[in-house]
């Protein structure tokens, strides 16, 4: 379908893509082949789920969630020549230069986001200091060496995602600031910072709303730049009688002052409905870490966490995920 050139970014034509099934009206759809990624990819790992991706060299890299057999959460790297079929290490990264306070195993690295920024790919991670959760951060330029930085903040803290530019010349990012178990609440923050070591300037950016996002809320893939504002994709999390249900939502923020929301979905975009989401070691889970665009296109390919098991990949339009978002919204 012809497309207006909403999204303010570079050109992806290898996009992984599947057309919309045939009767479907819904603004997001699954791809048919679901699971992307199966659980026991590499031999050593019991999951692989909420991981992220990106475009690398005209093909595609990433930083992937993969809980062995002994059930530590370790982030390993991948590649893949087509965004479907993809190439995990068997061993987990070995961040260099880290303090080795905060570069200790001693609660747990996972769910991490990738995000081009300047000249180099920035991972952000929740990471442990003293045993508590954080948003750890580090860089790449090859996905072969990773360079840890200082954690972003202080405990407790998780779903830290970066934006892909400074914004009036300060880098931004988004949290939610939590505690140590599962956290039965959760906001969504705006940070920024001069340097990437010194972060402030905290700014309530949403809170959960009723429904399928009434206990939690979290920052999902890296935002995304368009004409209408930066389009950023979360997931929301209600508690049910048998536990937490994590579905997928999309709001719209201020291209200036990413703080203010201007639209957000009322209902959820997608929720765990099949087996691959309702059935794992975490059933009912629909966690949204990635995202590809093609600017040309508005094609947008989205990877998501099912039942903490395994990843899976869903497909929209940027321009009707816009008008959907704002034809019903809670704004």
């Amino acid at each position: 379908m012809p497309q207006k050139r909403t999204v303010i970014g570079d050109d992806l034509p290898n996009i992984p893509w599947e057309d919309r099934p045939a009767g479907s009206s819904d603004p997001v759809w699954r791809y048919s082949r679901n699971p992307v990624i199966p659980r026991d990819l590499i031999p050593t790992s019991n999951s692989i789920f909420n991981s992220a991706v990106i475009p690398f060299k005209n093909k595609f890299a990433g930083v992937f969630r993969c809980d062995d057999k002994c059930r530590r959460m370790q982030l390993y790297r991948g590649e893949s020549d087509d965004g479907l079929n993809w190439r995990i290490s068997p061993d987990p990264i070995d961040f260099k230069g880290a303090d080795q306070e905060i570069a200790a195993y001693n609660y747990g690295r996972y769910d991490p986001r990738v995000c081009w920024l300047e000249d180099r790919y920035y991972v952000t991670w929740c990471n442990g200091y003293a045993g508590y959760p954080t948003i750890g951060l580090a860089y790449t330029y090859d996905f072969e060496e990773f360079f840890q930085l200082e954690n972003a903040f202080l405990p407790f803290n998780r779903n830290g995602v970066l934006f892909p530019r400074k914004i009036r010349g300060k880098y931004a990012m988004l949290s939610r600031p939590s505690d140590m178990g599962h956290t039965p609440f959760g906001d969504i923050f705006y940070s920024e910072s001069p340097d990437m070591l010194h972060w402030g300037r905290h700014r309530l950016v949403m809170r959960p709303a009723g429904g399928w996002q009434s206990t939690k809320i979290g920052a999902g893939p890296v935002p995304i730049e368009t004409s209408e504002g930066w389009l950023l994709i979360y997931h929301g999390v209600l508690t049910s009688c048998n536990g937490f249900v994590y579905s997928m939502g999309a709001a719209l923020l201020d291209l200036d002052e990413p703080w203010k929301v201007r639209y957000r979905t009322a209902p959820y975009l997608l929720s765990p409905q099949k087996d691959y989401e309702c059935v794992g070691d975490v059933p009912n889970v629909v966690f949204p870490c990635a995202a590809l665009c093609d600017a040309a296109t508005g094609r947008l390919a989205i990877y998501y966490g099912a039942a903490d098991t395994v990843t899976a990949l869903a497909f929209a339009y940027v321009d009707e995920l816009i008008d959907f978002t704002k034809e019903n919204s809670l704004c």
